[in-house]
Protein backbone atom coordinates (compact mmCIF):
# COMPACT_ATOMS: atom_id res chain seq x y z
CA UNK A 1 0.00 0.00 0.00
CA UNK A 2 1.49 3.52 -1.03
CA UNK A 3 1.62 6.51 2.04
CA UNK A 4 2.54 9.73 1.68
CA UNK A 5 2.85 12.39 4.33
CA UNK A 6 -0.68 13.27 5.06
CA UNK A 7 -2.08 17.18 4.05
CA UNK A 8 -2.03 20.05 6.60
CA UNK A 9 -5.38 20.54 6.19
CA UNK A 10 -8.85 19.26 4.43
CA UNK A 11 -10.59 22.68 2.98
CA UNK A 12 -13.80 21.81 4.00
CA UNK A 13 -15.35 24.50 6.57
CA UNK A 14 -13.51 27.55 5.72
CA UNK A 15 -12.30 27.40 9.39
CA UNK A 16 -8.60 26.61 9.50
CA UNK A 17 -8.73 24.56 12.94
CA UNK A 18 -11.32 22.56 11.95
CA UNK A 19 -9.56 21.38 8.26
CA UNK A 20 -6.46 20.81 9.68
CA UNK A 21 -8.13 18.62 12.23
CA UNK A 22 -9.45 16.71 9.45
CA UNK A 23 -6.26 15.98 8.00
CA UNK A 24 -4.33 14.94 11.00
CA UNK A 25 -6.95 13.09 13.21
CA UNK A 26 -8.73 9.99 11.49
CA UNK A 27 -11.15 9.78 13.68
CA UNK A 28 -12.46 13.33 12.83
CA UNK A 29 -12.76 12.66 9.38
CA UNK A 30 -14.89 10.02 9.44
CA UNK A 31 -17.00 12.01 12.09
CA UNK A 32 -17.20 14.34 9.30
CA UNK A 33 -18.02 12.27 6.89
CA UNK A 34 -20.98 10.08 9.31
CA UNK A 35 -22.69 13.87 9.85
CA UNK A 36 -22.05 14.66 6.07
CA UNK A 37 -26.20 14.26 4.97
CA UNK A 38 -28.83 17.12 5.11
CA UNK A 39 -26.37 19.31 6.33
CA UNK A 40 -24.15 21.84 4.39
CA UNK A 41 -20.34 20.20 3.85
CA UNK A 42 -18.57 23.05 6.33
CA UNK A 43 -21.58 22.19 8.46
CA UNK A 44 -20.52 18.43 8.59
CA UNK A 45 -16.78 18.82 8.89
CA UNK A 46 -17.25 21.47 11.34
CA UNK A 47 -18.65 19.10 13.62
CA UNK A 48 -15.89 17.16 14.83
CA UNK A 49 -14.15 19.91 16.32
CA UNK A 50 -16.86 21.44 17.65
CA UNK A 51 -17.79 17.71 19.64
CA UNK A 52 -14.04 18.01 21.07
CA UNK A 53 -14.90 21.64 22.05
CA UNK A 54 -18.01 20.21 23.74
CA UNK A 55 -17.26 17.01 25.53
CA UNK A 56 -13.39 18.04 25.95
CA UNK A 57 -12.06 14.82 23.29
CA UNK A 58 -12.21 12.77 20.44
CA UNK A 59 -10.95 9.39 21.98
CA UNK A 60 -13.16 6.63 20.44
CA UNK A 61 -13.64 4.50 23.53
CA UNK A 62 -14.31 7.71 25.43
CA UNK A 63 -17.35 8.47 23.77
CA UNK A 64 -18.55 4.99 23.15
CA UNK A 65 -18.66 5.30 26.71
CA UNK A 66 -20.04 8.09 27.29
CA UNK A 67 -23.61 8.29 28.93
CA UNK A 68 -25.99 8.47 25.41
CA UNK A 69 -28.38 11.48 27.59
CA UNK A 70 -24.76 13.80 27.56
CA UNK A 71 -23.38 12.93 24.26
CA UNK A 72 -27.02 13.65 22.83
CA UNK A 73 -27.05 17.07 25.09
CA UNK A 74 -23.87 17.86 23.48
CA UNK A 75 -25.01 17.62 20.36
CA UNK A 76 -28.21 19.60 20.77
CA UNK A 77 -26.21 22.28 22.24
CA UNK A 78 -26.84 25.51 20.31
CA UNK A 79 -25.69 26.00 17.67
CA UNK A 80 -26.56 22.26 17.13
CA UNK A 81 -23.98 19.99 15.65
CA UNK A 82 -26.65 18.76 13.07
CA UNK A 83 -29.67 19.35 11.70
CA UNK A 84 -30.55 15.51 13.45
CA UNK A 85 -29.01 15.89 16.55
CA UNK A 86 -30.12 13.22 18.44
CA UNK A 87 -29.85 10.74 15.55
CA UNK A 88 -26.71 11.84 14.65
CA UNK A 89 -25.59 11.55 18.34
CA UNK A 90 -26.06 8.12 18.54
CA UNK A 91 -24.76 7.30 14.64
CA UNK A 92 -20.96 8.76 16.21
CA UNK A 93 -21.06 6.94 19.06
CA UNK A 94 -22.02 3.53 17.01
CA UNK A 95 -19.25 4.41 15.14
CA UNK A 96 -16.59 4.77 18.05
CA UNK A 97 -18.13 2.16 19.77
CA UNK A 98 -16.69 0.27 15.87
CA UNK A 99 -13.62 2.09 16.03
CA UNK A 100 -12.71 1.55 19.70
CA UNK A 101 -13.98 -2.65 19.64
CA UNK A 102 -13.22 -3.67 15.86
CA UNK A 103 -9.80 -1.38 15.29
CA UNK A 104 -8.44 -0.75 18.75
CA UNK A 105 -9.18 3.05 19.06
CA UNK A 106 -7.88 3.58 16.23
CA UNK A 107 -9.73 4.74 13.18
CA UNK A 108 -6.59 5.14 10.80
CA UNK A 109 -6.69 0.84 10.81
CA UNK A 110 -9.70 1.27 8.96
CA UNK A 111 -7.72 2.08 5.82
CA UNK A 112 -3.93 1.12 6.69
CA UNK A 113 -5.06 -2.75 7.40
CA UNK A 114 -7.19 -3.08 4.02
CA UNK A 115 -6.11 -5.89 1.85
CA UNK A 116 -7.02 -4.13 -1.48
CA UNK A 117 -9.74 -1.83 -2.21
CA UNK A 118 -12.37 -4.25 -2.35
CA UNK A 119 -11.68 -5.13 1.54
CA UNK A 120 -11.32 -0.96 2.27
CA UNK A 121 -14.97 -0.17 0.70
CA UNK A 122 -15.92 -2.74 2.29
CA UNK A 123 -14.78 -1.47 5.52
CA UNK A 124 -15.92 1.64 5.07
CA UNK A 125 -19.34 0.64 4.30
CA UNK A 126 -19.37 -1.30 7.63
CA UNK A 127 -19.33 1.96 9.21
CA UNK A 128 -22.35 3.60 10.63
CA UNK A 129 -23.23 6.63 8.60
CA UNK A 130 -21.06 5.06 5.67
CA UNK A 131 -23.14 4.07 2.81
CA UNK A 132 -21.76 3.23 -0.91
CA UNK A 133 -21.55 6.73 -2.43
CA UNK A 134 -19.21 8.10 0.83
CA UNK A 135 -17.25 5.01 0.95
CA UNK A 136 -16.31 5.76 -2.71
CA UNK A 137 -15.53 9.03 -1.86
CA UNK A 138 -13.42 8.09 1.33
CA UNK A 139 -11.69 5.62 -1.14
CA UNK A 140 -11.03 8.65 -3.31
CA UNK A 141 -9.98 10.97 -0.39
CA UNK A 142 -7.32 8.11 0.89
CA UNK A 143 -5.85 7.58 -2.04
CA UNK A 144 -5.45 11.17 -3.71
CA UNK A 145 -4.95 13.18 -0.55
CA UNK A 146 -3.19 10.46 1.34
CA UNK A 147 -1.45 8.17 -0.28
CA UNK A 148 -3.72 5.05 0.98
CA UNK A 149 -3.40 3.22 -2.48
CA UNK A 150 -4.26 -0.82 -1.36
CA UNK A 151 -3.77 -3.10 -4.34
CA UNK A 152 -7.44 -2.11 -6.76
CA UNK A 153 -7.92 0.81 -5.06
CA UNK A 154 -8.80 2.39 -8.70
CA UNK A 155 -11.41 -0.02 -9.48
CA UNK A 156 -13.99 0.88 -6.52
CA UNK A 157 -12.56 4.90 -6.42
CA UNK A 158 -15.28 7.28 -7.90
CA UNK A 159 -15.02 8.22 -11.17
CA UNK A 160 -16.66 11.61 -10.98
CA UNK A 161 -16.38 14.50 -8.82
CA UNK A 162 -16.11 14.46 -5.05
CA UNK A 163 -14.86 15.76 -1.73
CA UNK A 164 -11.88 13.96 -2.80
CA UNK A 165 -10.95 16.37 -5.68
CA UNK A 166 -11.29 19.40 -3.09
CA UNK A 167 -8.11 21.18 -2.55
CA UNK A 168 -9.20 24.65 -2.14
CA UNK A 169 -12.38 26.89 -1.03
CA UNK A 170 -13.02 27.41 -4.79
CA UNK A 171 -12.64 23.41 -5.46
CA UNK A 172 -15.45 23.06 -2.51
CA UNK A 173 -17.54 25.44 -4.23
CA UNK A 174 -17.21 24.10 -7.61
CA UNK A 175 -18.16 20.86 -6.32
CA UNK A 176 -21.03 21.76 -4.76
CA UNK A 177 -22.45 23.17 -7.60
CA UNK A 178 -21.82 20.32 -9.68
CA UNK A 179 -23.45 18.22 -6.73
CA UNK A 180 -26.40 20.45 -6.98
CA UNK A 181 -26.59 20.45 -10.80
CA UNK A 182 -26.71 17.10 -10.75
CA UNK A 183 -29.44 16.24 -8.01
CA UNK A 184 -31.74 18.77 -10.26
CA UNK A 185 -31.13 16.42 -13.45
CA UNK A 186 -31.94 13.32 -11.32
CA UNK A 187 -35.03 14.73 -9.83
CA UNK A 188 -36.04 15.80 -13.39
CA UNK A 189 -35.11 12.40 -14.89
CA UNK A 190 -37.39 11.01 -11.85
CA UNK A 191 -40.37 13.29 -13.25
CA UNK A 192 -40.23 12.55 -16.63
Amino acid sequence: MTTTTPPANLPFTGDPEADALLAVDPLALLVGFTLDQQVTVQKAFAGPLELRRRIGTLDPAAIAAMDPETLQAAFRERPALHRFPGAMATRVQELCALVAREFGGDASRVWTEARDGADLEARLRALPGIGEMKAKTLVGLLAKRFGVRPPGWEAVAPSYPTLADVDSAGALAQCQEQKRAWKASQKAAKGA
